[in-house]
Order: C-alpha cells, then structure tokens, then sequence
C-alpha cells in the first residue's frame, strides 16, 4: 500500500475520531456511569467492526442499486438515537459518577452497556456513510494486495484509533467531572440534547428527500 496514502488516511482518522458526535456524548455518558467504560466503548468498536464488514462485503454497490436500504437505515438510527437521547436527557438530574453496585443510581449491566453502544455507532448512518465515502479514496488500485484486503486494514485502522479516542474521552469525562455533580448534570444534558438533535437531523434529511422525491 502507497505510504502516502497510508498517512493521508491516518490524519483524516484521527481528525474525525476527534470531531464530537453521538459516540462521543456516549462515551461521556459512559465515563460517568461507573464500571462501564470498557463495554460501552467495545459497543461503539463493534459497530465500527459491523460497518467494515459490510463494506468489505460490498455493500457500496448493494447501496447504489438500493437507495431505499440507506433511506431505512437512516430512519432506523435516527429512531434510536432519539431514544437513547430521550434516556440521557432524563436522567441529567442524577447524573454523577457512580458504581455499578450503587443501589441508589443503578447502571447498566456489562451486556446492556455494549449493546447501547452497538446500538449507538451500528445504527448511526452517518458513521457508514463516512466509511463508504471515506475508505475507497484511499485504496490503491496498484497495491499487491486486493481491495477488499485494503478496505479491511483501512477499516480496523479507523476502529483502533477509535478506541484510543473514546476510551480517552471516557476517562477524561470520569475524571475531570467525579467530583464536579454540577459540570456532570450539564455534560450529561448536553450529551442527551446532541443525540436527539443529531436524530432529528436525520429524519428531517429523509422527509425532505421524500417530499423531493
């Protein structure tokens, strides 16, 4: 693979693993929820891995020759990032960091912390989009390895940088806001209210779309 183009698309991962959105304010959420930062940002991972997956598969074509599959994918992570959205917007009041084995603030379990955050970047088609969009500019049509290998690397690359990301911001949120319950609740608000608008956002492109269509 071209060591330029290697490069160019470890600045571009890093600069969108950097750029704040639905699985940041998930990360933040997690941060202040206890004993839940590692599966929680192994959720958001695992919707990465899906997203590579299925470009390797080769869903750019099947999305080309159904538009309407993006269209109900679109809806589909709109709707839940709606809801989980609506969950952190009302539980800002408590927000604070706690264990898992508070009786007074029960937190997800293990499995319902990575499913939230499967949920959270699985169903975002804004993060499969970026990777249809993104991947293919930089995969080297010269290189002795096949495209769908080159797509692979790419894709687990942006996932590893990721997880460096996420976990950082996890743990960057636990410490600075543990012993600040005021900055908590406002984090934890705002994390709420950038989901539901990232969700509204969506499904207001898709009614335009239609009413255009």
């Amino acid at each position: 693979m071209d060591p330029q183009l290697i490069l160019g698309f470890a600045v571009v991962s890093v600069s969108l693993a950097l750029t704040p959105g639905a699985d940041w304010a998930y990360a933040i959420s997690s941060g202040l929820g206890g004993r839940k930062i590692a599966p929680a940002v192994g959720g958001l991972l695992g919707g990465y891995l899906i997203h590579t997956i299925l470009i390797v598969a080769g869903l750019a074509a099947l999305v080309i020759a159904m538009p309407q599959l993006l269209a109900g994918l679109t809806i589909a992570g709109a709707a839940y990032l709606l809801w989980l959205g609506i969950s952190t917007t009302r539980s800002w009041r408590s927000a604070g960091y706690t264990t898992s084995d508070d009786a007074d603030h029960p937190q997800p379990d293990n499995a319902g912390s990575f499913l939230r955050g499967l949920g959270t970047s699985g169903t975002n088609p804004k993060a499969l989009l970026l990777y249809l969009a993104l991947i293919p500019q930089f995969i080297d049509l010269n290189s002795g390895f096949p495209a769908p290998v080159q797509t692979g690397i790419l894709g687990i690359s942006h996932l590893l940088v990721s997880a460096v990301v996420y976990t950082g911001v996890a743990f960057g949120a636990r410490r600075l806001l543990a012993s600040r319950p005021s900055a908590a609740r406002i984090v934890t608000l705002c994390s709420g209210i950038i989901m539901l608008l990232l969700g509204a956002m969506l499904l207001a492109e898709q009614i335009a779309s239609f009413n255009a269509g």
